[in-house]
C-alpha cells in the first residue's frame, strides 16, 4: 500500500508561526510528519520548536545548518566550499540532536535539491555517511532542473561507494514555486504530468490541491508505488493559506482514500 509522507522544509523565522498551525492540523488528523529544520532556525527558537515537535507523531531531521547549497545549482547559485559543506551537514545534525536529545537525527533534506540527488558528489556523500546520516532527501527536481519532480522511489548511492546511504526523493512541485509566475520557466516539454499544470500561477488552496497534491497522490496509488511525498515550506504555506485549508483538504483526502501515513524515519525502517 502506498504511504503518504507529509514533510516540511523548515528554514525561515516565519516558519515558527506556520508550524503552530501545521502541528494543530496534524494533531487533528493524527497524521505523522517529518520536519526538516535548518540549524540556525532551530537555534533561534529551540524551546518553542521542542514544545511543538517533541511528539511521537513527528520526526525531526536536518535541513542543513544555514541553508547553504551543497553543490552548484542553476536556480539557487554556487555551492558551498568543502569546509562549508561539512559544517552544513555535520553541524545541522548536531543542532537537531542537541535540542532533541532523546532523538537521533537520521536524515537530511538538502537545500533546493537536485535532479539526480547527490550522485557524483562523493565528498558530500562521505560526509553524510561518516556523520551518521542514514538517508538523504536530495532528488527534488525533474530532468534538466525542471518542475514538477517525478515520482522516483527509494534508491541508494552504491554506484558512488555508499550502498548504506539511502535517497528518499521528494515529488511534485516545490509548492512555493507553483505559486509563482516563474513556474512556467521550469517546465519540461513535453510535460510528464499534464494534469499538474495550472493555466497560471495558482491563487487558491483548492487549486494547489487540484494541480499538485491530488495528481501525484493519485498516480502513486495507481502505480502502487511505495510512497509519495510533496515538497512543502511552512513559511510559504502560511503566507498563501493562513487557515491551512490545503493541508486540511489533503489530509482528509489521504484518509478518505485509505492511504497510510508515515514519516521518512518509518520509511527508513521499512526500506
Amino acid at each position: 500500500m502506498t504511504a503518504f509522507i507529509p514533510a516540511y522544509d523548515t528554514e525561515a523565522p516565519s516558519c515558527l508561526e506556520a508550524c503552530r498551525k501545521i502541528v494543530a492540523m496534524h494533531k487533528r488528523y493524527k497524521m505523522p510528519g517529518t520536519f526538516f529544520i535548518v540549524g540556525k532556525t532551530l537555534e533561534a527558537s529551540p524551546d518553542e520548536y521542542r514544545r511543538l515537535l517533541d511528539d511521537p507523531l513527528f520526526e525531526i531531521a536536518s535541513h542543513s545548518y544555514s541553508h547553504k547549497l551543497l553543490r552548484d545549482h542553476p536556480v539557487g547559485g554556487p555551492g558551498a566550499s568543502l569546509e562549508e559543506m561539512k559544517e552544513e551537514i555535520i553541524r545541522g545534525k548536531e543542532i537537531v540532536e542537541r535540542f532533541f536529545p532523546d532523538r537521533r537525527c537520521l536524515g537530511m533534506r538538502t537545500p533546493y535539491g537536485f535532479p539526480t540527488g547527490l550522485s557524483g558528489a562523493p565528498e558530500i556523500l562521505r560526509t553524510l555517511s561518516e556523520s551518521g546520516h542514514q538517508y538523504v532527501s536530495s532528488a527534488l527536481w525533474g530532468e534538466q532542473f525542471s518542475m514538477p519532480a517525478p515520482l522516483r522511489q527509494v534508491s541508494n548511492y552504491a554506484a558512488d561507494g555508499f550502498p548504506d546511504l539511502l535517497e528518499f526523493p521528494g515529488h511534485g512541485w516545490h509548492e512555493n514555486v507553483l505559486k509563482s509566475d516563474k513556474a512556467r520557466l521550469l517546465l519540461l516539454f513535453p510535460p510528464q504530468f499534464p494534469d499538474a499544470l495550472p493555466p497560471a500561477a495558482i491563487k487558491t488552496s483548492e487549486e494547489e490541491f487540484r494541480y499538485n497534491n491530488k495528481p501525484f497522490i493519485d498516480r502513486a496509488v495507481r502505480e502502487d508505488l511505495t510512497f509519495v511525498s510533496l515538497v512543502w515550506h511552512p513559511w510559504s504555506l502560511l503566507r498563501f493559506d493562513p487557515a491551512m485549508e490545503m493541508l486540511d483538504r489533503t489530509f482528509r483526502y489521504v484518509q478518505e482514500e485509505n492511504l497510510r501515513s508515515i514519516t521518512y524515519e518509518q520509511l527508513l525502517h521499512e526500506a
